[in-house]
């Protein structure tokens, strides 16, 4: 029986793919990532297209949030981590020996699956990156803190207690503070390891809007186990099956008519 589901069952509000691809920001090229012995992410080869929503599917343990760990070198603090290959942003090697890891990580920011504010107020959660790494004087954090919760849709949640310890919001609330935090030091590319998984659908829908809006200025890779969220927000998805891309493209390509057996059986709900 043939597999092609109707593309209103997903619902594409996130699918903006050109007939030509975009500028590539990321490419990581034949990257392999073991724990000791063990493979986690086998020969992988793939872009990151500049202010593209790129999502990462697959059943859990397939390698989708070791991959994305790698894109920023995380996997550096994980000493039983090696990784192989190379990831080319903007043209440089970011795993060669010579690569600053701080500034790395402000260019390539990270939000993980589970909120972890810092133990001070809405504000200095915010305000914290830019005071250490660019030494943002205090007359000018006002408007980047605002700026940066406006673009994680939590700022007129918020606006009349940034005084108060970020631990104390839900925790919707928090994962978008995550995200505010992480945009204040200013990355090029934002990488989300599943942000809303233990979320509700109202505090999903939010970072999902925030996701829609800061592709602009953001090229964004998340990892998902949910598929109706990857078909809604992002531009191209890769499906991962046991540590291998099996298939990457357009998302509507990906979710209407895959060219691997091993996809449509994934996002039709036969395995995973």
């Amino acid at each position: 029986m043939s597999w092609h589901p109707p593309a209103s069952s997903y619902g594409f509000i996130g699918y903006n793919t050109p007939e030509a691809p975009p500028a590539v920001k990321l490419s990581a090229l034949h990257l392999t990532v073991r724990y000791d012995d063990r493979i986690a992410v086998d020969d992988v080869s793939v872009p990151l297209y500049a202010n593209r929503v790129t999502a990462f599917i697959g059943a859990s343990g397939c390698g989708k949030s070791t991959l994305l760990r790698a894109f920023n070198r995380m996997n550096a603090l994980y000493p039983r981590q090696h990784v192989d290959g190379r990831i080319m942003v903007d043209g440089r090697d970011i795993l060669a020996d010579d690569v600053d890891l701080d500034p790395l990580r402000a260019l390539i920011g990270m939000v993980f699956q589970q909120p972890a504010p810092f133990a001070m107020s809405i504000y200095d959660n915010v305000a914290y990156g830019p005071r250490i790494s660019r030494r943002v004087p205090r007359s000018e954090l006002d408007a980047v803190v605002e700026a940066c919760l406006r673009r994680a849709a939590l700022w007129d949640e918020v606006k009349d207690m940034l005084g108060t310890s970020g631990s104390a919001l839900s925790g919707g609330q928090q994962q978008r503070l995550c995200i505010a935090r992480a945009l204040a030091v200013g990355p090029e590319i934002l990488l989300l390891d599943e942000p809303c998984s233990a979320l509700d659908p109202g505090s999903t829908a939010k970072i999902e809007d925030a996701i829609d809006n800061l592709k602009s200025d953001c090229t964004i890779a998340i990892v998902t186990h949910n598929l109706q969220q990857a078909a809604r927000v992002s531009d191209y998805t890769a499906f991962m099956y046991l540590g291998r891309l099996v298939e990457f493209g357009p998302t509507r390509t990906i979710f209407t008519a895959p060219a691997d057996q091993r996809t449509a059986n994934y996002v039709c709900g036969r395995f995973g």
